[in-house]
C-alpha cells in the first residue's frame, strides 16, 4: 500500500510540474524591439540574450494579449478588424 500511495503522490507531483510550464508568455525582444507571445517559457539562450523582460503564464491567447496591452515598454499592436460572415467589417 505505501509505494502505491507514493507513486500516485509523484505522479501528481509530475503533472502538477508539466502543467506550470504551459501557457502564454509575453517576451520583450530587444533585437525586434517587439514584445512577442510565445507559448514556451523563455529563457535568455532561446532568443539569443535579447529579452528585456518576460511576464506570464497566462492561460490563453487572450489573457496574453490583453496583458500585452498593459505594459508601457510594449509597444501598440494594431489587431487586423473583425469580419462578419457577410464580409462586412465591424465598423459599417
Amino acid at each position: 500500500m505505501r509505494p502505491l500511495v507514493l507513486t500516485g503522490a509523484m505522479i501528481v507531483a509530475t503533472g502538477t510540474c508539466a502543467f506550470a510550464q504551459g501557457g502564454y508568455w509575453v517576451v520583450g525582444n530587444r533585437a525586434t524591439a517587439k514584445c512577442e507571445i510565445v507559448t514556451s517559457n523563455p529563457v535568455v539562450d532561446q532568443f539569443g540574450g535579447n529579452i528585456w523582460f518576460e511576464a506570464g503564464p497566462y492561460r490563453s491567447l487572450d489573457d496574453a494579449k490583453l496583458a500585452r496591452s498593459t505594459i508601457g515598454q510594449c509597444p501598440a499592436v494594431e489587431e487586423p478588424p473583425a469580419e462578419t460572415p457577410d464580409g462586412k467589417d465591424k465598423s459599417d
